[in-house]
Parts: C-alpha cells; structure tokens; sequence
C-alpha cells in the first residue's frame, strides 16, 4: 500500500467520523526499534499540511521521546517538583511542621504519571529523588546532613520509592477492574515490560 493511498484512506476516515485535527497542533513521531534509526521517513500530510517531525512531544502533560526514554519527563517532575518546594518554602515558613508536612504531601508527591516510568536511566531516577529529599529537608528547615529515613518516619511520611510504589500499585488495580477489554487485558500479560517493571519494584 503506498503512502499516498494510506494518506487518503485516513481523510475518508476522519470524514466519516467527523472527527476534527488541528494540523498547526499536529506533529509527527517516529518511534526507534533497538538501535536501528528511521532516516528515510516520506513526510506525513494532515489535511494538506505535512507534520513536522519531532524527537519528543508532550501529551497530556508527559512526554514522550522516540527512544521510549522516561528521562525527558523524569527531569520535568524533578523541576516542577523544585519550583513548588521553593514556593511552599518562601510563603509558609513560619508555619508549624504539621502544616508543613501537609502542605508537602498535598503538593509534592503527586508525581504526574509516575507509573508510566519503565525506561530510564539511574542517574535520573535518582536525580528525582534525591530533589525530593532535600526539598523535604528545605522545607522543614532541616540540616543537609540529617538521616533521610529518620526524617521521613518521625513525620510519618512517605519516602521517594513508597510513593512510585503506591502510584504502579494504584494504577494496576485501575487496568485490571477497567471495564475496558484491551486495558484489562494488557494488565494480565505477564510479558509485559510495564507489568515487570511494576513488579520489580515491589519486589526490590
């Protein structure tokens, strides 16, 4: 089948469902398969416009890269994660702890699709983390040098890794009672790279 007949085959498609696309808002992702590297890609056409080929886009709020690397989005959480410690930590620091800590959970351990994390590196987990840390320490104006695990448990609050935890956990039991076939059954595939992943985790 020819690029130009698929193209066609998409715009009786969309007519016939009357479906809109902004092609100004549309972008174009190839994704990699290992190490082998899509140059030759004919330029995709929506209503007309060719797409721009991106690297990464941002759906939802997450992004996504054409390696199916999470470091992009692992990196925009540790910075959202910075900007909303430091604004807690300017407008309420002469709050007690207990508010403090309220204020922390409430704002700081959404972590926005966490449980889509799979591929990513070390270094960017941990530089997640490590964030998480010392904006806790910042906030409750801790010293740099003070036990993670101490300060966490006396407060009674959830450290980094309990919360990804939580968030696959949580998200699992949401695909299983999906009343979504594919969803469902996407849970239950124990040759899933998510299903192991989430598993790993608990199991670590």
């Amino acid at each position: 089948m020819s690029s130009a007949l698929r193209i066609n085959i998409d715009g009786l498609y969309i007519n016939a469902q009357a479906l809109r696309y902004n092609s100004k808002k549309s972008e174009l992702l190839v994704f990699k398969t290992g190490k082998k590297v899509y140059a030759n890609v004919p330029p995709l056409y929506l209503r007309g416009v060719a797409l721009n080929r991106v690297e990464r886009y941002k759906y939802l709020g997450h992004w996504v890269s054409d390696n199916l690397s999470d470091d992009e989005d692992l990196e925009r959480e540790r910075r959202a994660l910075a900007v909303r410690c430091n604004m807690l930590a300017q407008r309420f620091a002469r709050c007690t702890d207990s508010v403090k800590v309220t204020l922390f959970e409430a704002y700081c351990q959404s972590f926005y699709t966490c449980s889509l994390w799979v591929r990513y590196t070390q270094r960017a987990y941990n530089a997640l983390r490590v964030q998480y840390n010392n904006e806790f320490r910042v906030l409750l104006e801790l010293p740099h040098y003070c036990s993670t695990s101490e300060m966490f448990t006396t407060r009674r609050v959830d450290r980094f890794n309990a919360i990804i935890r939580k968030r696959c956990a949580s998200t699992l039991r949401r695909l299983r009672i999906s009343s979504n076939g594919i969803l469902s059954t996407l849970a239950d595939r124990w040759n899933s790279a998510i299903l192991r992943h989430w598993i790993r985790l608990h199991s670590d």
